[in-house]
């Protein structure tokens, strides 16, 4: 009896320990995106670049990492709309690419608004980790140069508004994230034909 119960107990332990630290290996949580620490953020008005003139420089910051290949422990894909007094922003291709060299766990190929997210580390990535690898300014009040109550701007996720703050938004497989600043447009995206991603 009083084995069952160490036995137990001991159960117990364990799964409180995997429970705190996250899948058996340190913690999931995404990276809190500290923006004064990231270097050659973008603040003005849309359209922004990919960012890739300090991307080294802000990975150490973000807790990411200079990767040879994509990863493959984690690989999900999400969409990024962006639209100014109604009008849609096309998205920079290579966001997280640097010059053939290396890429990010976080990165785009082309200018279509798909998000990779493919890593060798099982953990959580943010919408904020995302912007500070595109090297584009993502607060709660923020978005590039468009801040509030200056200028108005929401998110919508799979067409809901999202009121919390956008940074902390974990990225999970075949989100639509649509940012409206300004004028909405006349339909708020709610959904993005991944194909086969």
């Amino acid at each position: 009896m009083a084995f069952a119960a160490s036995g137990l107990a001991a159960c117990a332990i364990v799964a409180a320990l995997f429970f705190a630290f996250g899948r058996g290996g340190g913690s999931t949580k995404p990276t809190v995106v500290d923006w004064s620490k990231l270097v050659g953020v973008q603040t003005g008005p849309a359209p922004w670049n990919a960012g890739v003139d300090h991307l080294p420089d802000r990975l150490p910051a973000l807790g990411l990492s200079e990767l040879s290949a994509e990863g493959v422990k984690i690989h999900i894909h999400q969409h990024l709309d962006l639209f100014v007094n109604g009008k849609k922003e096309s998205m920079p291709a290579q966001i997280g690419i640097y010059d053939g060299q290396f890429l990010t766990e976080l990165h785009t190929h082309d200018a279509t608004g798909v998000m990779h997210v493919e890593s060798d580390k099982k953990r959580d990535f943010s919408l904020g980790e995302f912007f500070g690898v595109w090297g584009v300014r993502l607060t709660n009040t923020c978005v590039g140069g468009y801040c509030k109550p200056k200028t108005s701007w929401k998110l919508y996720i799979n067409g809901a508004p999202y009121s919390g703050d956008p940074s902390k938004v974990v990225l999970i497989k075949h989100q639509e994230f649509a940012f409206v600043i300004g004028k909405p447009p006349k339909k708020i995206p709610t959904s993005y034909q991944f194909g086969g991603l």
